[in-house]
C-alpha cells in the first residue's frame, strides 16, 4: 500500500523564537523599549545633591550616558581610517567604472533636488502652522549661540590642516582648568583621500603595492567595524535611556507646535518624498526601507550622521546593491553635505518661528534666501557638527536675530533624533537612485534587500 508523503514540517517554534531573538531589528526595538523604561526610572530617581547649589546626575543616568557615548565614540573612531581607505580604493577603482565624473555631478544634482523639495515643505509648514505665534516663549528667553555658521566655513573646512584631517580645540572650565580635545574633519579626510587616490592612478604600476596595502587595510577595518556594530543594541539602550533621563518631555510644553511642525516635515520627507522618488525611478519602496532601516534607526538613537556613516555605507552597498566603487565615494560625501533634516526642514521652520517671535515680516526674497541656504549652505558648514551651525547661517543670511537660537536649545536633542534619521535616509537614497539611473545598480541584490543581510560576518568585497 502506498502512503501519501506528508508535507515537510515547518521550523520548530523554538527555532523561530531563537531566530527572532537573534535578529538585529528585534534587538534594536527591545533596546529602545528597555532604554525608555530605564530613562524614565532614572528621571524618577532625580538628580543627586552635590552638596552645593549644583546637582549631578544619578548613578543610572551616568551609567546610561557612559554606555551610549562610548558606543558613539567607538563608531566615530573607526570613521577616519574607513573613509580614507575606502575612498582611495574607490578612486583607484573608478578606472573600471565608466563616467566617474558624471556620477559625481549627478550625485550633487540629486543632493540639491531633494534639499529643495525638503526646504519647500519646511517653509510651507512654518507658514501654515505658525509655531512662533503659539508658544509661551518671548524675546527675553532668547540667547545667542557660542558657535555660528559662516559662508567662509566651506573654505576653512575644505583645505586640510594636516594629512589626517585632524583638529584640536581647547576649552576652559569654570575652575580655570584648560582641556584639549582632538577631533577630525570628515570633509578634509575626503579631500586628502581623493588626492591620494588620484596620485595612485597617475603613478600607475609603481603604486600597486600601496594600493594592495590599502585594500587589505580596508578589509581589516571592515572586520573591526563589524565587531563595533554588533554592540548597537547596547548602545541604543544607553543613548535612548540617557536622552529620556536628561531631557524628559517637559520642554515640549512651550515648543509643542514647533516640534510638531518639525516632525511632520521630517515624516513627509521620509515617508512621502523619498518613496515618490524611488517609485519614479522604478525602485520598490518597501525593499529600500528594509535595506536602509538599520542605518536609519541607528541614526535616530545615536543622533550622529558621522557615527552612523559605517553602517550607512554598509547598507548602501550590501543591502541595496550600489557598487562599492561608487558608494565609498558618494556616502562619505553625503554624510558631510547631504542633510535634508538638519539643513532643510529644521532651518526653514526655525527661521519662520524666530521671525514670528520677534515680530518680523519675511518677504518673498527672504523665503528665496532660506531655500538658497538650505540647498547650498550645507556645503558651507560641511565638517562642522550640529544643526545649530546651519541654523545660525540661515538666520544671519536672512537678517534675523541670532538670539532666536537660544529659544530652541532646550528642545534640540529631542528634534535631533528625527533630523539625523532623515539625514541618513537621504544619504542612502541618493546613491541608490543615481546608481539606478546610471545602470550600475545590482537590481538582483536590491530585490533581495533585507535588514538581516547587514550582519553577515563576511566583509564587503573590495574590487580589484
Amino acid at each position: 500500500m502506498s502512503s501519501t508523503p506528508s508535507a515537510p514540517a515547518g521550523p520548530a517554534p523554538t527555532s523561530r523564537v531563537r531566530s527572532l531573538l537573534g535578529s538585529f531589528g528585534f534587538q534594536i526595538v527591545a533596546a529602545l523599549v528597555l532604554g525608555v523604561a530605564l530613562g524614565w526610572a532614572a528621571l524618577a530617581i532625580g538628580p543627586v545633591d552635590a552638596g552645593t547649589d549644583a546637582e549631578s546626575p544619578n548613578w543610572l543616568t551616568t551609567t546610561l550616558d557612559t554606555i551610549g557615548s562610548s558606543f558613539v565614540t567607538l563608531l566615530r573612531a573607526i570613521v577616519p581610517p574607513l573613509i580614507f581607505a575606502a575612498i582611495v580604493a574607490s578612486v583607484a577603482n573608478l578606472r573600471n567604472v565608466a563616467n566617474g565624473a558624471r556620477l559625481a555631478w549627478r550625485t550633487l544634482l540629486w543632493f540639491a533636488i531633494t534639499a529643495l523639495v525638503s526646504v519647500v515643505i519646511g517653509i510651507t509648514l512654518g507658514l501654515v502652522l505658525r509655531p512662533g505665534e503659539h508658544t509661551s516663549l518671548s524675546v527675553a528667553d532668547g540667547a545667542e549661540p557660542g558657535r555660528t555658521g559662516s559662508w567662509l566655513d566651506f573654505l576653512d573646512g575644505l583645505i586640510p590642516g594636516n594629512v589626517l584631517g585632524l583638529g584640536a580645540s581647547t576649552s576652559l572650565a569654570e575652575d580655570g582648568t584648560a582641556s584639549t580635545s582632538v577631533s577630525f574633519n570628515v570633509l578634509q579626510i575626503i579631500v586628502v583621500a581623493i588626492v591620494v587616490g588620484i596620485a595612485v592612478l597617475r603613478t600607475g604600476d609603481k603604486a600597486e603595492p600601496f594600493l594592495a596595502f590599502v585594500r587589505s587595510a580596508l578589509v581589516v577595518i571592515q572586520k573591526v567595524l563589524w565587531w563595533v556594530i554588533r554592540l548597537a543594541p547596547l548602545g541604543t539602550l544607553g543613548l535612548v535611556g540617557n536622552a529620556v533621563a536628561s531631557y524628559g518631555w517637559d520642554s515640549l510644553a512651550s515648543l509643542g507646535r514647533f516640534a510638531i511642525a518639525i516632525y511632520i516635515g521630517l515624516a513627509l520627507v521620509l515617508f512621502v518624498v523619498y518613496p515618490v522618488i524611488l517609485r519614479t525611478n522604478g525602485l520598490a519602496v518597501g525593499r529600500w526601507f528594509r535595506g536602509a532601516w538599520p542605518a536609519i534607526q541607528l541614526a535616530f538613537v545615536s543622533r550622529s550622521s558621522i557615527g552612523t556613516l559605517p553602517v550607512t555605507q554598509r547598507v548602501t552597498e550590501r543591502n541595496l546593491g550600489v557598487p562599492s566603487e561608487y558608494a565609498s565615494f558618494a556616502v562619505p560625501l553625503a554624510a558631510t553635505t547631504k542633510m535634508d533634516g538638519c539643513a532643510s526642514i529644521y532651518p526653514a521652520v526655525s527661521a519662520i518661528f524666530v521671525a514670528q517671535i520677534f515680530g518680523i515680516d519675511l518677504s518673498v526674497l527672504d523665503y528665496v534666501l532660506i531655500a538658497f541656504v538650505s540647498v547650498v549652505g550645507s556645503a558651507a558648514t560641511a565638517g562642522l557638527t550640529g544643526a545649530i551651525v546651519m541654523l545660525t547661517l540661515t538666520l544671519s543670511t536672512v537678517g534675523l536675530p541670532l538670539a532666536g537660537v537660544g529659544l530652541l536649545l532646550a528642545i534640540d536633542p529631542i528634534l535631533d533624533m528625527g533630523r539625523t534619521a532623515v539625514n541618513v535616509a537621504g544619504q542612502v537614497l541618493v546613491p541608490t537612485v543615481v546608481a539606478k539611473r546610471e545602470g550600475i545598480l545590482d537590481e538582483d541584490q536590491y530585490a533581495r534587500a533585507e535588514a538581516s543581510d547587514l550582519f553577515e560576518d563576511t566583509p564587503a568585497p573590495v574590487s580589484a
